[in-house]
């Protein structure tokens, strides 16, 4: 009869009797390695892009190859074994020594060619990034550049990116942090909203009027949510909750509601107007890389261009202080504002 122990290990006997030693598969370390970070079969095998059996299949080959135990499985995840915390401690130390392998070779190669990986949160990434690559990919024309725009923030630690520039804060102690510039965020609506359901004139006046918010993994909506309308239920006012910058954007842009956005956004597509409620956030930028990135001569590059991709003395929107949406035209003294963003409703409008 089966003990409950041995229910919950389902493979028992090979890999605690296993009596010849083989050096472990590096793959099935990395797998392992991940199924502890995420604490489940399941997160990992999301995060790796693979199937949960594959994961399984890595693990029970780490097991095999030690003799040891080094999970038990659970119904709400997985927990370490005792001999698992010494396996899984010197595992963390192989996979820091294979980024260094990684940085030894780039940082020895001898021209600006190759791959940089940029890591940026998906609002930047779509409105302010990627319109502006040209400028890069011209002065760097031998580099492949790899955006990744997402919500989460990529552990450049680990090398998921070169460089990450993200709107909150690294806390690693051991990342080189460069805080780009501030994020001012401002209500917004588009002129044919305001045409049909009239302009509010103060923070009382929004319960009559469609509320358009974003909401992410972070709570920062929510608690000024409660701050401007304590006791009300979202449910009430909010007529529309995305989950991603650019869907919120285009939903106030195409007359949806009205929300919160980037100063800046009136500049970058349809026809919204700012709303003078008193309600003004901010949010600082930040970029990221590891250490000894800035050796690496393709990744310095990117580096340096983000750092003035995201100037405060060229463009005022990113300023520590504050300036309204509407005067941003009156201090910028850079090229027309309409020219930085080819293509956009608004230049079609003009012309």
């Amino acid at each position: 009869m089966q003990t409950t122990k041995e229910r919950r290990v389902p493979y028992s006997e090979q890999a605690l009797q296993g009596t010849r030693r083989v050096i472990p598969d590096w793959e099935a370390v990395r797998v392992s390695l991940e199924v502890v970070r995420k604490g489940s079969f399941r997160a990992a095998a999301e995060h790796l892009r693979m199937s949960v059996n594959a994961v399984r299949r890595r693990v029970e080959e780490l097991e095999q190859s030690l003799g040891v135990m080094l999970l038990t499985r659970h119904v709400d995840g997985v927990r370490i074994t005792a001999e698992g915390e010494k396996v899984f401690a010197a595992a963390n130390e192989m996979e820091a020594a294979s980024f260094g392998l990684l940085q030894a070779r780039d940082q020895s190669a001898p021209n600006l060619s190759g791959e940089v990986r940029l890591a940026v949160t998906e609002g930047l990434g779509t409105f302010w990034i990627a319109p502006r690559l040209v400028e890069f990919q011209r002065a760097n024309p031998n580099l492949f550049v790899d955006v990744h725009c997402a919500m989460k923030s990529a552990d450049v630690l680990r090398l998921e990116a070169d460089v990450a520039i993200q709107i909150t804060r690294p806390t690693a102690p051991d990342l080189r942090i460069i805080k780009l510039g501030r994020l001012h965020f401002f209500p917004f609506a588009a002129a044919n909203y305001l045409e049909t359901f009239g302009c509010p004139k103060t923070i009382r006046d929004l319960v009559h009027h469609r509320l358009l918010v974003q909401s992410d993994d972070n709570i920062q909506w929510r608690e000024l949510y409660d701050r401007l309308f304590p006791g009300i239920s979202p449910t009430s006012l909010v007529a529309l909750r995305t989950n991603v910058s650019s869907a919120h954007y285009w939903s106030i842009a195409k007359g949806a509601g009205l929300g919160l956005l980037p100063t800046y956004s009136q500049w970058i597509g349809a026809e919204i107007v700012p709303l003078d409620l008193g309600i003004h956030e901010t949010v600082d930028i930040w970029l990221t890389y590891h250490p000894d990135a800035k050796r690496i001569p393709r990744v310095s590059r990117l580096i340096d261009w983000s750092i003035q991709a995201f100037s405060p003395q060229k463009y005022p929107w990113f300023r520590d202080e504050f300036i309204h949406p509407s005067e941003l035209q009156n201090v910028y003294r850079g090229e027309p504002l309409a020219a930085m963003f080819p293509g956009s409703l608004r230049d079609k409008s003009a012309a």
